[in-house]
């Protein structure tokens, strides 16, 4: 079977749960708040390895207490190898706003992952074998994130998430592209996700993946375009669903699958995660996505 190299960030999550998101000005009095480990990196990673895949996850943190508290909650998981590298910085963080209909805001900070190195993304992608699969997002620096891309002698899947820089001139290093309708039309400048994913297709990515939450997703490839439906669920938190998705459809992809037969358990570990709160604390445990 494949490996999975996550190159990707790790942090930690303050969560606050709001009547409703605030305006302009506005403050907005939390009704519930909850700490988790976080960051697209460590999610991805972590869900990966529960969906049965091989992990190796590489992360950036800070000398402040907090990547203590990330290794022990990661201790857990059945990561093939963990790699969390210190840097003089505060460890990231994020802020996540959760209004009453699920829908979230999220600031962040991101000191550690922008101190991620060319050097050190290019050595940790070597490890990348022929036919293992590189996961990176789009928390690390350009030059970073795109030195790693071009390092991987396997294939390479970029969530571009959150949307920092040009990604254009990385698809053609892109078999795997996977984007909400958000960031495929700011890339593209197509607001109808079809036609952003054909765009993005046409310009080198080979599988160019729109996630549309409640009206599931679409893709276009070699074949042209498709589509599939979300399951119908009840929704408490969409924070991370995203991550889910990416870490359950890549561990398909390295058992050997297609995308369009991985998508199915992708989906419905997403729409299982976004009934609960939080991100971290949301993931289908390996029990629950053995059965997806």
């Amino acid at each position: 079977m494949s490996r999975v190299f996550v190159l990707g960030n790790a942090g930690v999550d303050l969560s606050l749960y709001l009547p409703h998101l605030p305006h302009p000005g506005e403050t907005v009095v939390a009704t519930a708040a909850r700490r988790a480990p976080g960051g697209k990196g460590l999610n991805q990673a972590v869900t990966a390895a529960r969906a049965g895949a091989d992990v190796t996850f590489w992360a950036p943190v800070g000398e402040d207490g907090e990547e203590a508290y990330l290794a022990a909650a990661l201790a857990g998981e059945k990561l093939a190898a963990l790699h969390l590298v210190a840097k003089p910085h505060p460890t990231d963080r994020s802020i996540v706003m959760v209004a009453a209909d699920g829908e979230n805001s999220i600031a962040s900070i991101g000191f550690c992952a922008d101190a991620v190195t060319e050097a050190e993304a290019t050595a940790f992608a070597a490890r990348v074998g022929p036919s293992d699969w590189l996961l990176v997002q789009g928390n690390f620096g350009a030059a970073a994130t795109h030195s790693a891309m071009r390092a991987a002698a396997g294939k390479v899947m970029l969530n571009a998430a959150p949307l920092r820089w040009p990604v254009a001139p990385m698809l053609p290093s892109c078999p795997l592209l996977v984007v909400n309708r958000v960031e495929a039309e700011a890339i593209s400048g197509f607001a109808e996700p079809q036609d952003a994913a054909a765009w993005l297709h046409a310009q080198g990515c080979a599988t160019a993946l729109v996630t549309l939450g409640a009206d599931g997703c679409l893709w276009a490839d070699a074949t042209g375009l498709s589509r599939r439906p979300a399951p119908p669920v009840t929704v408490v938190d969409t924070t991370g669903a995203g991550d889910v998705f990416c870490g359950v459809l890549l561990a398909g992809l390295t058992a050997g699958i297609t995308v369009a037969q991985a998508i199915p358990a992708a989906q419905a570990a997403a729409s299982l995660s976004v009934t609960r709160n939080g991100a971290f604390d949301a993931i289908p445990t390996a029990a629950e996505l053995s059965r997806s």
